[in-house]
């Protein structure tokens, strides 16, 4: 095989994944003024119905734009040898693999980042600010920007040092070093991100004694449930739309409650979500989802090491010189393919483990609380009641609103 079969290959693959997410948009569109289904003909009223149509289309046509953007710019990225300019710049600078890897990859980051802020600019102060969600104000958009991107230069910039290096030491074998280090890094935010990384991004307050602790307390007694660390954070800071999550295990298990999900919802409905959030827990998703990770990351890592050390993955994007940085985009972008496959599935999987988590509320809570709450929150973020299947199927990771509340209805 060739460089520029490889070549072709890689403008082949971001051509029909393009044209692949285009029809799936289209389709979804068109069944945006499905009938809302009898179970859900609470949820809108006419003027919030209006609404979330009207938000959809937005979006939707938002979206077009934004990603025929994103595909002309890679695929001219591509066809005017970009790859082979930045390496030559970051080249200019040093000789060595890992500063060079550096420079390469900061340079594409820092232009990614500066090119799409006016769209993610334009997302939150416009679209979001018309239909009532945004509460971000300018100083707090460009502070997430200068702490993302210092995070990201931080935590990102040293895991490729690592396994550059490892790369250098250890030649093919670097995979089963990247691999470990991946492993260690991954454990290490799956325990502690809530208690390092969000504060740099929001404030989190223990959930006060009250009504709602006791209620809270009372449940997790109920199902032999040791939790202690219940945590408000204050998503109002950026949007009025809610959420919940759990993180950690073992000692570092808690749970984080929107402030908006508290707002939105009453006791018994936040209890209900919080049983839902104890079934992933018990049920052992959060478990599977991080060895499932780490697999996928070892399986990935291994057949990087096949094919890093062959020149053609460089030339293939047009960079003369082998180097182990361009060679990771070629790879990213050839095997792109795959990812969307083990994403499929592991979205699949997702949604199998939502039912079984409403499951587990119903049977050790009250299946109504999460309905209502579940309704609400649909409600409160202007979500699309009538998906259409083949869009769920690539997209989603949860059942859609209809689906889990006739589960929960049985």
């Amino acid at each position: 095989m060739t460089a520029q079969t490889l070549f072709y290959i890689i403008i082949a693959i971001i051509i029909i994944n393009f044209v692949k997410d285009k029809v799936l948009d289209a389709i979804n569109a068109k069944h945006y003024n499905d009938p809302i289904p009898e179970e859900l003909n609470d949820v809108y009223d006419k003027t919030e119905y209006e609404k979330s149509q009207a938000y959809k289309t937005v979006n939707y046509k938002f979206g077009i734009w934004t990603s025929l953007f994103s595909f002309i710019l890679t695929l001219g990225f591509l066809l005017l040898d970009g790859f082979e300019n930045v390496d030559n710049i970051a080249r200019s600078y040093s000789d060595n693999p890992i500063i060079i890897a550096l420079i390469f990859f900061g340079i594409i980051m820092i232009a990614s980042d500066i090119i799409t802020t006016p769209f993610a600019y334009y997302k939150t102060f416009v679209i979001e600010e018309k239909f009532g969600f945004n509460k971000t104000t300018k100083k707090t958009f460009v502070l997430d920007k200068f702490k993302g991107l210092l995070m990201m230069a931080v935590i990102g910039g040293g895991l490729i040092a690592l396994i550059v290096w490892f790369y250098q030491i250890t030649g093919d074998q670097f995979w089963l070093y990247a691999w470990g280090i991946v492993t260690v890094f991954t454990v290490f935010m799956n325990m502690f991100y809530s208690k390092l990384i969000v504060p740099l991004f929001n404030k989190q307050t223990p959930l006060e004694d009250g009504d709602l602790r006791n209620k809270i307390s009372a449940y997790a007694a109920s199902v032999g449930f040791n939790l202690e660390k219940i945590f408000i954070i204050d998503g109002s800071k950026r949007s009025t739309k809610a959420n919940a999550y759990f993180s950690g295990f073992g000692n570092e298990k808690r749970v984080t409650l929107y402030d908006t999900l508290v707002n939105d919802l009453d006791d018994e409905e936040i209890v209900a979500v919080l049983a839902h959030e104890v079934g992933h827990y018990k049920k052992k998703h959060i478990i599977f989802n991080l060895v499932t990770s780490i697999l996928l990351t070892g399986l990935t890592l291994f057949v990087l090491s096949i094919f890093i050390s062959n020149p053609l993955l460089s030339n293939a994007i047009g960079v003369e010189k082998q180097s182990f940085h361009v060679g990771l985009i070629a790879f990213g972008l050839l095997y792109s393919p795959i990812s969307e496959i083990t994403g499929l599935i592991m979205n699949y999987v997702s949604r199998v483990f939502e039912y079984q988590a409403d499951d587990y509320a119903k049977n050790t809570y009250k299946a109504e609380p999460l309905i209502t709450s579940l309704k609400k929150l649909s409600k409160n973020s202007l979500s699309n009641l009538t998906p259409h299947k083949a869009y769920v199927f690539m997209h989603y990771s949860h059942p859609t609103l209809l689906e889990r509340v006739r589960n929960l209805k049985k």
